[in-house]
């Protein structure tokens, strides 16, 4: 067992991608290294639903952009929660609203180990 699935064996991680092969990809690396997935969730409607029906969110990956409506709801629905969480977009940070200028931003493509360190450091 590496120090990486130690860290996330039983972690509940939030994954909000619109893109299936990203998300996919998200899942498995997420689960081969002990995680359980929440999600995904490919609309802001949908993970905002996930964040109030899920009693335990430890972390959460979210896309900036879902089918065109941005993911800031959400961002402030775990904000409020305090759920870490990480943008992981192809968008240049000057589209992240002041609010989130403490939140790291992981750019697509995503490098997984550099993600898995910021969100668990």
């Amino acid at each position: 067992m590496t120090a990486s699935s130690t860290l996330l064996d039983g972690r509940r991680v939030l994954l909000v991608e619109d893109d299936f092969f990203v998300v996919e990809d998200m899942r498995q690396a997420f689960e081969a290294i002990g995680a359980s997935v929440v999600g995904p969730a490919a609309t802001v409607d949908d993970a905002l639903r996930l964040v109030a029906a899920t009693d335990r969110l430890d972390a959460a990956v979210l896309d900036v952009n879902l089918r065109g409506a941005m993911v800031y709801p959400v961002a402030d629905a775990l904000a409020a929660r305090g759920v870490p969480f990480v943008f992981a977009t192809g968008y240049d940070s000057a589209v992240i609203p002041p609010r989130f200028a403490g939140i790291k931003r992981c750019a697509k493509p995503v490098q997984f180990t550099r993600m898995i360190r910021t969100l668990f450091p």
